[in-house]
């Protein structure tokens, strides 16, 4: 599912609303958790999951072509945890699969 499909279906969903405010109300969710993260919050969504952000320690690593060792920096990189609910549902719907094939 991408950007334009949410769009797409909270506009077809709630007829109330333009494609166009449906496209601004996207946008500014997705632009608040990333505000969000860039400053080090966490942010829990109920029965879904929470995202937070995660620190690489800064290690050793090798360039695959000359084979020399490069030193990798520090990063912090985001983190999803899916909640409770999702891993049900997920994990419901994978046993769904397997029993029709």
């Amino acid at each position: 599912m991408t950007r334009s499909d949410l769009v797409e279906l909270l506009a077809e969903r709630f007829g109330q609303l333009t494609h166009r405010d449906a496209e601004a109300a996207v946008k500014t969710i997705l632009d608040t958790m990333s505000d969000a993260l860039t400053r080090g919050h966490r942010i829990e969504v109920r029965g879904f999951g929470s995202f937070s952000i995660n620190r690489r320690a800064p290690r050793l690593g090798r360039n695959p072509r000359t084979g020399e060792s490069v030193q990798i920096p520090e990063r912090r990189v985001p983190h999803f945890k899916p909640g409770k609910a999702l891993r049900e549902t997920i994990g419901a719907q994978s046993v769904d699969i397997e029993e029709t094939v």
